[in-house]
């Protein structure tokens, strides 16, 4: 049987009808070989469109290996483990988790997520590049949802860390730094920043796929009482989504026979 591959593209999902067409967009708009089919897919929350849902879809249209593209942007969100194990890409997931083995005829090579990619880089420097007045006088701080789980945090926290130094090589910015959410350590590091340069201006920077709660709410609440500058751009809506997807296929694409 000849091969034929399909691409599943994995995110998290949202009630806001808003970010899943910021997510389906970016997923249609990746430049595809003729014949390869992509199949947007969401680990819950969005009705008909789950991840078996993606896989039943890619294997009706004859589809023997399925490239998995984890639409997440870090390595230590623990989504990223339980997905692996219902996969069969790990024989046991590290958490215990809810999730059980999907049904699979296809193989399936798994891509990594988002981390520290250049790409990424480029994304969140374009959204913060207009909050920048004086570089050598600001402070960026790069805001992760994170994680509190063993392992998973010091992932959060390596991949937002190079993430960080891409970004102070961008821009030319005086210090990078980074927060996680989960745990807080938002508060703690804007204290830190506010006493140790003080003249310096602290520009908050995101990294969530799609604007929503996170952005809109749960950051800014953190910053109260302190002085920075935000604007809660995420890194969808962006054409870059759509080459990074395309690239993290890219090296199985080429072993089609």
């Amino acid at each position: 049987m000849m091969q034929k591959f399909g691409v599943l593209v994995i995110s998290h999902g949202s009630r806001d009808s808003d970010w899943v067409k910021l997510v389906d967009e970016a997923i249609c708009a990746v430049p595809m070989p003729i014949g390869v089919p992509v199949a947007a897919s969401y680990l819950e929350l969005v009705e008909g469109r789950l991840i078996q849902d993606g896989i039943n879809t890619l294997e009706a249209q004859h589809v023997t290996d399925i490239i998995v593209v984890p639409l997440f942007v870090s390595s230590g969100s623990t989504h990223i483990d339980e997905i692996s194990y219902s996969l069969g890409v790990i024989p046991e997931p590290t958490l215990e988790t809810d999730m059980r083995p999907f049904d699979i005829q296809a193989r399936i090579h798994f891509t990594s997520p988002i981390d520290d990619d250049p790409i990424i880089a480029d994304i969140i420097y374009e959204n913060i590049q207009a909050l920048s007045v004086n570089p050598g006088r600001e402070v960026v701080l790069l805001v992760g949802h994170g994680s509190i789980e063993k392992g998973f945090h010091l992932k959060w926290r390596r991949g937002l860390e190079k993430l960080a130094q891409r970004l102070k090589a961008l821009g030319g910015f005086d210090e990078t730094d980074v927060a996680m959410l989960l745990p807080d350590q938002v508060k703690r590091k804007m204290l830190w920043w506010s006493t140790r340069k003080p003249e310096h201006a602290v520009i908050v920077a995101p990294l969530f796929l799609s604007e929503g709660y996170f952005t809109r709410k749960v950051i800014p609440a953190r910053m109260e009482t302190f002085d920075y500058r935000y604007n809660g751009q995420a890194l969808l809506p962006s054409p870059l989504i759509s080459q990074w997807i395309r690239r993290q296929a890219e090296p199985f694409l080429g072993k089609q026979s």
